[in-house]
């Protein structure tokens, strides 16, 4: 989320009908339109990648994976945002016959941006806690072999990171994987800033 458009509190009906004819992607927090800022070139390989991951392990299952244009609510927060990549299984629901706003997400996965990490990581989260449906929610960083998972047990949330091109972070409550050397491929970091001396 970059910048808060120069409109009034709206309803959901009315931030639907606004975002369902919009060039552009907006999300809605506690009424007010947020402007969706665009992604850079290894925002979108890790998306695409991870999403590619899916489309095999998911085949002939009753999970749906969707990438960066499937909107998510999340009733008790007032907010409509887009993940970068959704799972969603069994009893699947959408808010009405659009079918563009999934009310029932299993896994959420955010690619990292130095403009969305810290909302990402924070108010976004515990909004998406408030979601019964969601099992697993993933970070992924863009500029740097790094993935966190968070697997909810009971009423907690559990923290697990792989940083290693080598290795898998499993998705126990959808069956699949993320080889990490497949999230990254084709993607270029950054040289690592030396120290000065």
């Amino acid at each position: 989320m970059s910048s808060v458009l120069a409109v009034p509190r709206i309803t959901d009906e009315e931030y639907l009908a606004l975002e369902r004819k919009a060039q552009t992607k907006s999300e809605l927090i506690h009424g007010y339109m947020h402007a969706m800022a665009g992604a850079t070139r290894e925002h979108n390989l890790v998306a695409f990648n991870v999403a590619g991951q899916f489309y095999a392990q998911l085949k002939g299952r009753p999970c749906e994976a969707y990438m960066g244009d499937m909107r998510v609510k999340v009733w008790a927060a007032g907010l409509y945002t887009y993940p970068d990549v959704v799972i969603a299984c069994g009893d699947i629901q959408f808010e009405d016959a659009q079918g563009d706003t999934l009310l029932t997400p299993t896994v959420i996965i955010e690619v990292l941006s130095p403009s969305t990490e810290a909302c990402d990581r924070g108010a976004k989260f515990a909004h998406y806690r408030r979601l019964p449906t969601l099992q697993e929610y993933v970070l992924i960083a863009q500029d740097r072999a790094s993935v966190e998972h968070y697997l909810r047990q009971g009423d907690q949330w559990v923290l697990s990171e792989a940083n290693d091109l080598a290795a898998t972070v499993q998705l126990p409550t959808v069956g699949c994987h993320l080889l990490l050397s497949d999230v990254y491929d084709k993607v270029e970091f950054p040289e690592p800033e030396l120290a000065p001396a």
